[in-house]
């Protein structure tokens, strides 16, 4: 999910994320290449991920950038899958793009990712100005696609792969503030919920070689960044071996414990790079964090203390039916663990999923109970959207009303929001380590940033700088945002 993207709203609900699915490339490159591209990527961070990938194959093809795509060659569209929304929002994009296209029927529209994974050579008939349609694992292949769309035919690359993890590929840092990135430290997933998409899109799931990760932090916190969020659809999940031959999972785990690095170790390996460089990650599973990952955290000052542990539902039956494996009563237990070793400031988040296929009164009410159980900080609230393809949609009938997932939604979205305050006021008269991200969306005359629970702090700017590590004494909250003035 796209949390840490939209750095002022701590509670985001299905109305409220639509305009926060996209961003634009903010960052126009002159440099004399024959060519613009310009690329807006939806979703989750994975896809803004991504999106920088793209970016850097195609620089070094030929293209500068464009923050305009009035001014692009090459339109390209890094699209989401998770709920019919944002299927929808692309194709209306697409849309807009058709005067562009009139008036230049030179211009290459393209289509990437789970989107296009999903419908493949199908999006080329169903939008008739997309000329190039490629998945997450064919971006290395862009140069050929273009090449065989400027010759006149369509394109489609939607092979996806077991090993591509694009290592060895040096990102180019879109809408960058110069202070936060994305590592991505593993692609996939391996993990099949019923309502989810992602294991048909992005494939099965593969970490990336950790020494190629430590690099790309150390180059990171050289170029001035001091916060990496390593990414991936399963972070706990990730495991290393370093010999070749060994493939898949179950046969790494055969080849002794000594020859893997776990996710614990990999944060530990990212961790001792720099004290000053921050340390986030996402997306935890429940049934896969563990104590080590725990006590890692606790152990360095520079690994944030907030985890995302998305918990769908609060009742055991719903869980079962999403095929999340675990249960209401594991669930509270991990989240004990983490309150016994991070502590009760830890910041925890949440996604919550209103209105499964079945779902009762009660059953939504064990979802309201569990939030009160755990004082989630913030969650990304949506109601069942069916998805094609999907266990659910083949299993299950979606048999709940819009209007009564809109109602349960609305119950969870109110029950985050009276949480969520109740958490800030906590924070209240205490000062907190700050890491300065830029300035306030409303003013000039204060910065912003987060503090290790991924809660944005606002201040007075005085003579600080975008970058820099602050202490600020909170003075005044809302839901969504911590208010205060810089202590030292």
């Amino acid at each position: 999910m796209a949390e840490d993207l939209i750095q002022d709203i701590g509670i985001l609900s299905e109305t409220e994320t639509e305009a926060c699915e996209t961003v634009k490339v903010s960052k126009d490159t002159h440099t004399g290449k024959s060519r613009k591209l310009y690329i807006e990527s939806y979703g989750c961070q994975m896809n803004f991920s991504d999106s920088e990938i793209v970016t850097s194959i195609l620089t070094q093809e030929g293209f500068d950038t464009t923050s305009d795509f009035e001014e692009a060659d090459v339109i390209l569209l890094n699209t989401c899958s998770i709920r019919d929304k944002a299927e929808q929002t692309v194709r209306n994009r697409l849309n807009n793009f058709n005067t562009i296209k009139k008036q230049n029927p030179d211009v290459l529209v393209g289509v990437l990712g789970c989107m296009a994974e999903r419908l493949k050579s199908k999006l080329l008939e169903e939008e008739k100005i997309v000329d190039l349609v490629a998945g997450p694992d064919a971006y290395r292949d862009l140069p050929n696609l273009v090449k065989k769309v400027d010759d006149g035919d369509k394109a489609v690359n939607t092979f996806l792969s077991r090993e591509e993890t694009y290592a060895d590929i040096s990102p180019v840092r879109l809408n960058s503030n110069g202070v936060t990135a994305f590592i991505s430290i593993m692609r996939g997933c391996d993990n099949m919920c019923s309502f989810c998409v992602v294991p048909f899109t992005r494939g099965r799931e593969r970490s990336r070689d950790p020494y190629s990760i430590v690099n790309e932090a150390k180059d990171l916190f050289n170029k001035g960044y001091r916060e990496v969020t390593l990414l991936g659809q399963n972070v706990d999940s990730y495991k290393w071996s370093p010999n070749e031959e060994l493939k898949g999972k179950a046969q790494i785990e055969k080849s002794g414990e000594d020859n893997v690095i776990n996710f614990a170790q990999l944060l530990e390996m990212v961790a001792l790079v720099h004290p000053d460089l921050r340390i986030r990650f996402s997306t935890s599973h429940p049934k896969d964090i563990t104590d080590d990952v725990l006590y890692t955290m606790k152990k360095y000052e520079n690994i944030c203390k907030y985890i995302h542990l998305p918990a769908q539902s609060g009742n055991s039956r719903v869980l079962e039916l999403m095929n999340r494996t675990y249960d209401r009563d594991w669930y509270m237990e991990k989240v004990d663990a983490i309150r016994d070793i991070l502590g009760k400031e830890c910041g925890i988040s949440s996604d919550w999923i209103a209105g499964f296929c079945s779902e009762t009164e009660e059953e939504h009410s064990d979802s309201i109970s569990l939030m009160d159980y755990v004082q989630y900080d913030f969650s990304y609230m949506f109601y069942y959207s069916e998805r094609p393809g999907t266990l659910a949609e083949k299993k299950y009938k979606d048999d709940i009303p819009l209007n009564i997932k809109k109602r349960r939604l609305q119950e969870i979205i109110a029950k985050q929001q009276e949480i969520s305050l109740n958490r800030n006021k906590l924070d209240l008269n205490k000062t907190h380590k700050v890491l300065i991200e830029g300035y306030s969306k409303r003013s000039n005359e204060h910065l912003q940033g987060r503090n290790t629970a991924n809660k944005v702090v606002i201040f007075p700017k005085q003579d600080k700088q975008i970058g820099e590590y602050v202490n600020v004494f909170v003075k005044d909250c809302s839901a969504a945002t911590l208010f205060g003035e810089i202590a030292d």
